[in-house]
């Protein structure tokens, strides 16, 4: 037997099993040490596509740093210090500078969250800002894109001279990749601009996921297009985005032009970080990869959109996902009020929601998978949502027939499955 100890929030769940029943399904490029400070200095003097930093800022300048909130591991405490320390160094005075929290809909940032994610000596020194999707006073129409699609985002992006933009490099289930673009939309957009560049997700004519939108896709991904049209119109000055390991260290950076840096990142992370397989299994254990990447269900849903990507039709998917802040909205049980994903797929073609496109593609997942849920949610919320409870990953294996061959994902947001090789940018 060999055991594993697969990340549960902030701990971990032991899993002893059989080699020759189980494969593991991780990254193909071998741990990488985290990145030094004067390694990060580097990338900002020799950036992607931009003039280095140094001769991007002067004295003067007013700055606005956008930063992930506590959805994301993206390293930003090291990147943010570092970012600071430099333009200070070129003569831009701390009073000049802020940093906002790229929220999009999610809950605010909370006062112990900022000093984790930017370290009690910026907390203390910079301004920072909040965003609010639902607030029609914190954010300014600039317009609408091509498409159509109403483009209002925060209100300081356009009181600051230059705006950069930090982030992480991951796999997004239907914008492709998280980063870049997104910082600005859905990151500071309002909730108007974030449904009408969502539901771009979704084919309401021919039903079902629109083609070409999906994991690791960015050309003719049209969710991806738009967001990219929104942070065009705001030209952020330079784009920080990191690759992080299982804990949440900076073991890759792409600084430079915010939309080209952003594409070279997410094609090496495609290569980096997918598994080519040769058929599906009856079984796929999945891990989020602990906090923050399972501090919620909604968040937790992009391991769970990779494991069924490695699970056969009608096969057993073990969900470990420790929501300790709960579903993620207040209001997303009431989605599963439809019948079924027909039914709810056409409630949303009448009165579309973000979070009503993550609960149908759960409940797609759950019509074609049996899915043990193991979280700290109550059970009569898991049953709601047509997966099965459990208190622990040996509770959920007990109901699993014991000589099934299965797939170990122990960071299933961070590998993409696939059967076919394809360009993802």
């Amino acid at each position: 037997m060999t055991e594993i100890q697969l990340s549960y929030g902030r701990g971990t769940q032991n899993f002893a099993f059989d080699e020759h029943r189980f494969q593991g399904l991780g990254e193909n490029s071998p741990p990488e040490k985290p990145l030094t400070d004067i390694e990060i200095g580097d990338a900002f003097s020799a950036p992607i596509d931009s003039p280095s930093l140094d001769d991007l800022f002067s004295p003067g300048d007013s700055v606005l740093i956008v930063v992930s909130d506590a959805t994301r591991a993206t390293a930003s405490a090291q990147i943010v210090n570092l970012l600071v320390r430099r333009l200070i160094q070129n003569g831009v005075i701390p009073g000049d500078i802020a940093i906002i929290f790229a929220t999009g809909i999610h809950r605010a940032v909370t006062p112990a969250e900022k000093i984790e994610l930017l370290t009690p000596f910026i907390t203390q020194r910079l301004k920072t800002l909040d965003h609010s999707a639902q607030d029609p006073a914190a954010v300014m129409r600039l317009g609408v894109t091509e498409r159509g699609s109403p483009v209002e985002v925060n209100r300081a992006l356009q009181e600051f001279d230059h705006v950069v933009l930090t982030g992480a490099i991951g796999y997004h289930y239907f914008a492709g990749f998280t980063g870049g673009r997104k910082s600005i939309c859905p990151g500071l957009a309002s909730a108007k601009t974030i449904e009408a560049t969502h539901m771009l997700a979704l084919d309401f004519e021919k039903g079902g996921r629109r083609s070409g939108v999906g994991t690791g896709l960015l050309i003719g991904n049209a969710v991806h297009e738009e967001c990219d049209r929104v942070t065009e119109m705001i030209q952020p000055r330079f784009s920080i985005n990191t690759v992080v390991d299982d804990r949440g260290r900076a073991v890759g950076i792409y600084a430079g032009h915010w939309r080209n840096a952003h594409a070279v990142g997410c094609k090496e992370y495609l290569t980096n970080h997918s598994t080519e397989l040769n058929a599906t299994r009856n079984l796929v254990v999945v891990s989020c990869g602990g906090s923050p990447y399972d501090i919620n269900l909604i968040q937790a849903h992009k391991a769970l959109d990779m494991a069924a990507q490695a699970c056969t039709e009608g096969g057993t998917i073990i969900l470990l996902a420790e929501c300790r802040d709960g579903l993620g909205h207040p209001n997303f049980l009431k989605w599963f009020e439809a019948e079924n994903s027909s039914a709810l797929e056409t409630r949303l073609r009448h009165a579309y929601e973000v979070n009503g496109q993550t609960a149908w593609s759960l409940l797609t997942k759950a019509e074609r998978y049996r899915i043990f849920l193991v979280s700290e949610l109550p059970p009569e919320d898991v049953r709601i949502m047509r997966m099965l409870p459990a208190r622990s990953l040996t509770q959920a294996l007990n109901q699993v027939e014991h000589d099934v061959e299965g797939y170990i994902m122990p960071r299933g947001a961070a590998v993409l499955p696939l059967f076919n090789s394809r360009q993802g940018s």
